[in-house]
C-alpha cells in the first residue's frame, strides 16, 4: 500500500480520535506503535486493513462507512498533491473522468511499487460519469468517499450509485456519479 495512505490515515485518526490515538490504534492493531510511514515508500496491505478493522471496532463505525469517511477526508490533500495534473477549469466530474490518465499515471511513474486502483471512467452525459473500479484491495468505499470529497472541494452536489460492487460478488465496482443541478 502506498505510504501516502498511511500518512493520511494518521491525520484522519488524529482528527477524529485526538492526539495519541494513532499510536494506540497501531498497538491495538498489532503494529509496533513506534512504526512510522513515509509517503515515498510502500507497505504491506495487511497493515492498513488491520488499522481500519481495529478503528472500526474502537469507534463502532462499520468498515465501509469508516473507509468512505476517510476517502472524503483525504480528498483535499490529494487535490493539493496532484494539482499540477488537474486543469484549472476542471470540476468534480472532470477530475473523476481524468483521474486514471493524469493522477494515477503520475503516481505509478513517481512512486515505486505503487499500485493505485485502475479506473476506467466514461463521461456518459454532461452531468454523469461512469467509473469502473478494479483493485484486488476492494477499497471502492475509499473511492466513493474521495468522490464526495472532491465534490465538496468544488462546492458541488453529487450522487454516487453503486451499479455493481465487488463486495456483492461482482468482478469490479461500477460507480455512477451524477452532478446535481
Amino acid at each position: 500500500m502506498h505510504g501516502t495512505i498511511f500518512v493520511e490515515l494518521e491525520k484522519f485518526v488524529g482528527a477524529r480520535l485526538g492526539e495519541g490515538a494513532w499510536n494506540t490504534l497501531k498497538a491495538q492493531a498489532g503494529i509496533d506503535p513506534g512504526r512510522t510511514y513515509d509517503v515515498f515508500e510502500t507497505y504491506p496491505d495487511e497493515e492498513v486493513f488491520a488499522l481500519v478493522t481495529t478503528g472500526s471496532a474502537i469507534t463502532g463505525i462499520p468498515v465501509p462507512g469508516l473507509l468512505e469517511a476517510f476517502g472524503e477526508f483525504i480528498a483535499p490533500d490529494l487535490l493539493e498533491m496532484y494539482w499540477g495534473a488537474i486543469q484549472p477549469e476542471w470540476r468534480t466530474l472532470d477530475v473523476i473522468e481524468h483521474t486514471e490518465s493524469t493522477i494515477h499515471t503520475v503516481v505509478r511513474l513517481n512512486q515505486r511499487g505503487s499500485t493505485p486502483p485502475y479506473l476506467r471512467a466514461t463521461r456518459t452525459a454532461p452531468n454523469e460519469v461512469t467509473v469502473h473500479y478494479t483493485s484486488a484491495r476492494k477499497l471502492c468505499f475509499v473511492a466513493k468517499g474521495i468522490t464526495h470529497g472532491i465534490a465538496k472541494h468544488f462546492n458541488e452536489t453529487i450522487t454516487v450509485e453503486d451499479a455493481r460492487c465487488m463486495h456483492r460478488g461482482d468482478d469490479d465496482c461500477v460507480l455512477i456519479v451524477r452532478k446535481q443541478d
